[in-house]
């Protein structure tokens, strides 16, 4: 089993800056990606950015500029700093981890941490 800690989060004005940060433990294996995802009220859950081990990221387009991401493999950790938010920007992020052990892909999430953007 894996299990993932956020941690960070709040309530910022328009314009403003969060991390996050996500810690893992457990079971886990090379080759791993860790991301946040985010689920605004009545929305699906998206993704925002991910990392692979290697250090390849995947943003979404809407915070292309905004958001960044990075990780520790050592600390199996991983960051998500968001500068210049907006109001839409607001939703619960959780953090991912997916990895595939002995064959079959595996995906696993923190309980999420709440992001406020308002004036």
């Amino acid at each position: 089993q894996v299990q993932l800690v956020e941690s960070g989060g709040g309530s910022v004005q328009p314009g403003g800056s969060l991390s996050l940060s996500c810690a893992a433990s457990g079971s886990i294996y090379s080759f791993n990606v860790m991301g946040w995802y985010r689920q605004a009220p009545g929305k699906q859950r998206e993704l925002v950015a991910s990392i692979t081990e290697g250090g390849s990221t995947n943003l979404a387009d809407s915070v292309k500029g905004r958001f960044t991401i990075s990780r520790d493999n050592y600390k199996n950790t991983a960051l998500l700093r968001m500068n210049s938010l907006k109001p839409e920007d607001t939703a619960v992020y959780y953090c991912n981890l997916q990895q595939t052990v002995l064959g079959s892909p595996l995906s696993y999430w923190g309980h999420g941490t709440q992001v406020t953007v308002s004036s």
